[in-house]
């Protein structure tokens, strides 16, 4: 049973830093692509990074490009995503999700429940 559990969410002040962590259990992280994404409330979800399944091959959105970082722990089985210099609008509950194929493109097969992010001024 594929499950994804996030972890490393809280209150942080602007300028201030996280890192999520995503714990993946039921398939190998390394065969698969992954991504973040995140959802504000009464706003869609907006995929802030993607990577491919060696881990090699990252993505970011332009809100979040220089500084965030997607990284894998394939010994691990972990996904996370480093968050530095955070500002407000960062403010939302971000999940992470699996893809089918060996890239984070087309439809994900499964999500996590999420970890709320909260960046004050």
């Amino acid at each position: 049973q594929v499950q994804l559990v996030e972890s490393g969410g809280g209150l942080v002040q602007a300028g201030g830093s996280l890192r999520l962590s995503c714990a993946a259990s039921g398939f190998t992280l390394s065969a698969h692509g992954m991504a973040w994404g995140r959802q504000a409330p009464g706003k869609g979800i907006e995929w802030v990074a993607l990577i491919n399944d060696r881990g090699d091959r990252p993505a970011y959105a332009d809100s979040v490009k220089g500084r965030f970082t997607i990284s894998k722990d394939n010994a691990k089985n972990e996904l996370n995503l480093q968050m530095n210099n955070l500002k407000p609008e960062d403010t939302a509950k971000y999940f992470c999700a699996k893809y089918p194929s060996t890239y984070a493109g087309g439809q994900y097969d499964a999500r996590g429940q999420g970890t709320q992010v909260t960046v004050g001024s």
